[in-house]
């Protein structure tokens, strides 16, 4: 079953990242979309996407979100509503894999906003860093039994500065997007995964 799967670098993986208007995807708007491809294990800048989404009616952004993202209502007013920018979503994810840091958060907006647009949600094979963080940690953990009891470190930046990887400015989509692309080539690289399968 393992050599069905196609090699790792075979694959097309989309890095997405949104911002919120909070972390609960019934009641908080998505704000901001940044996406980038990486292909043949390069990431691609140049085909990059981002777009400001206006709020949907009724949904909220709370004040602790936009001391995050620093995105606030004049930033949102005269952008594309999300279902003018879901159809790009759904272009790049056909035939590709969805690559995001957390996936449990970003699927749950992503489903909600498809499923209220009337849109078909693309199902794509997710790679979610988050979980290969902690398959890198408890395989340290068996060759290392020594090492101490910490918690995995999974918040993004905090997971990039263990591994070598540069600080960037937190919570703006396009800059997100491609940090969890750069931590997913540096995880790919330290499980030694070769196929997709290793991978989801």
């Amino acid at each position: 079953m393992l050599f069905s799967s196609p090699p790792w670098e075979s694959a097309v993986y989309w890095s997405l990242d949104l911002e919120t208007g909070g972390l609960d995807a019934r009641r908080d708007a998505i704000l901001a979309v940044g996406m980038l491809p990486v292909r043949e294990g390069h990431l691609r800048l140049g085909e990059a996407y981002r777009t400001l989404v206006r709020p949907e009616q009724g949904k909220a952004v709370s004040p602790r979100s936009v001391q995050a993202h620093q995105l606030v209502a004049g930033d949102t007013r005269g952008a594309p509503a999300l279902a003018e920018v879901l159809p790009e979503l759904e272009r790049r994810l056909r035939g590709a894999v969805l690559l995001v840091h957390h996936a449990p958060i970003e699927l749950g907006f992503l489903k909600r906003a498809f499923r209220a647009a009337g849109l078909r949600w693309p199902a794509p094979p997710v790679v979610d860093t988050v979980k290969l963080l902690l398959r890198l940690d408890a395989r340290e953990r068996r060759r290392f039994p020594e090492l101490p009891a910490d918690p995995p470190v999974l918040n993004l930046s905090a997971a990039r500065r263990r591994l070598g990887l540069p600080d960037y400015q937190a919570h703006d989509a396009l800059t997100d997007a491609v940090a969890t692309a750069e931590l997913f080539l540096v995880l790919r690289e330290a499980l030694g995964a070769r196929r997709l399968r290793e991978l989801t």
